[in-house]
């Protein structure tokens, strides 16, 4: 059983910035796609950005340029840097990991507030 830790989240003014970490308890990043998704109340779960085993990125068109995840394979690591932050970026954010269509893991999640 894969564990996924989110830590980083918090309370930030509109235009600063955050840092998101998510800790794997198994070498998983450097074999499956990771993402973090995010999930506003009254709202769906969207994915907000990924990265592939092999290092490619995707993001949504309302954070890209704000937003950049990298990982560190070796330290198990996930990150999402968040920088101009919006209040609309309020949500909890999730780490996941891709592993086949019916086996995916997902953390508990960790809370970001931007105050306007």
């Amino acid at each position: 059983q894969v564990q996924l830790v989110e830590s980083g989240g918090g309370l930030v003014q509109a235009g600063g910035s955050l840092r998101l970490s998510c800790a794997a308890s198994t070498r998983i990043f450097s074999i499956n796609r990771t993402g973090w998704y995010r999930q506003a109340p009254g709202k769906q779960r969207e994915l907000v950005a990924a990265i592939t085993s092999g290092g490619s990125t995707i993001a949504t068109d309302s954070v890209k340029c704000r937003f950049t995840i990298s990982k560190d394979n070796a330290k198990n690591m996930v990150y999402l840097q968040m920088n101009s932050l919006k209040p609309e970026d309020t949500a909890v954010y999730y780490c996941n990991v891709y592993v086949t269509p019916n086996l995916q893991y997902w953390g508990q999640g960790t809370q970001v507030t931007v105050s306007s």
